[in-house]
């Protein structure tokens, strides 16, 4: 399907980002204008220091442009108040952390249910779904352990049940494989494609994992808080350690 018959679920129009540090201005993103589509799954890549990190807490409504707009699915969450934009957070988005945040005190069952309660879901029905979300992820016989008594992989998979907790359009990944071992990472990228082709949940990861880029339909590279470019899966030249000459 082309793009032009795509639904559009985020929308970024001259997105400016402006920090002041004492009397100095770090202008971390510079105009940057993007459409992603429903369904796609989406790389940001760039090196530390780029405004990928920003632009992606732009995307999730974790931060504010300075200017320009943010539109999910049609609304502007620059304009909504505090209340609006975590109804939209907890409804729309689900996110996934490098360092997992999950609930070390809660088991499994808990942290995936969380978000749900918040969402108003009645308690019971919120441990069926989260309990259904736990063994798609192959973590069925671990509902009742809490973070600390699994792997990074094992959490990574929580995190993704949690994310899911709400039926999100999006999934924000933030770095999602950074802290797990190759073979895991690859089981990560997996579950998560997986997730976008039944569900058609549109994934956003900021990452450096070259692995990420053989999953993606398209990735936008950023360099000096602007869009240096935009390739599709086809378009890449994917090597060990590289692509098109740029360090991972």
């Amino acid at each position: 399907m082309s793009n032009n018959n795509r639904r559009e679920i985020v929308r970024t129009q001259d997105v400016r980002k402006v920090y002041r540090m004492g009397s100095e201005e770090v202008h971390a993103l510079q105009g940057i204008t993007v459409t992603i589509y429903a369904g796609e799954y989406i790389s940001i890549m760039g090196p530390s220091g780029s405004g990928k990190s920003t632009f992606f807490n732009m995307v999730g409504g974790l931060d504010k442009p300075t200017s320009g707009e943010v539109y999910i699915d049609e609304v502007d969450i620059a304009q909504l108040g505090i209340f609006e934009l975590a109804w939209l957070r907890c409804r729309k988005i689900g996110y996934i952390f490098q360092t997992f945040n999950l609930i070390p005190v809660m088991n499994a069952l808990e942290n995936v249910s969380l978000p749900m309660v918040f969402a108003g879901v009645g308690a019971d029905e919120a441990r069926d779904k989260a309990a259904a979300l736990l063994t798609k992820v192959g973590l069925g016989h671990r509902l009742n352990h809490r973070p600390p008594e699994m792997s990074g992989g094992q959490q990574q998979r929580i995190a993704i049940a949690r994310a899911m907790a709400n039926d999100p359009a999006i999934i924000l990944a933030d770095e999602p494989t950074g802290n797990l071992d190759l073979k895991t990472g690859h089981e990560i990228i997996d579950l998560l494609t997986e997730l976008k082709e039944e569900r058609g949940v549109t994934i956003v990861t900021a990452t450096h994992d070259m692995k990420m880029l053989a999953a993606s339909d398209r990735v936008i590279w950023v360099t000096d808080g602007k869009i240096s470019r935009i390739q599709k899966r086809e378009e890449l030249d994917i090597k060990v350690g590289s692509i098109s000459g740029e360090e991972a």
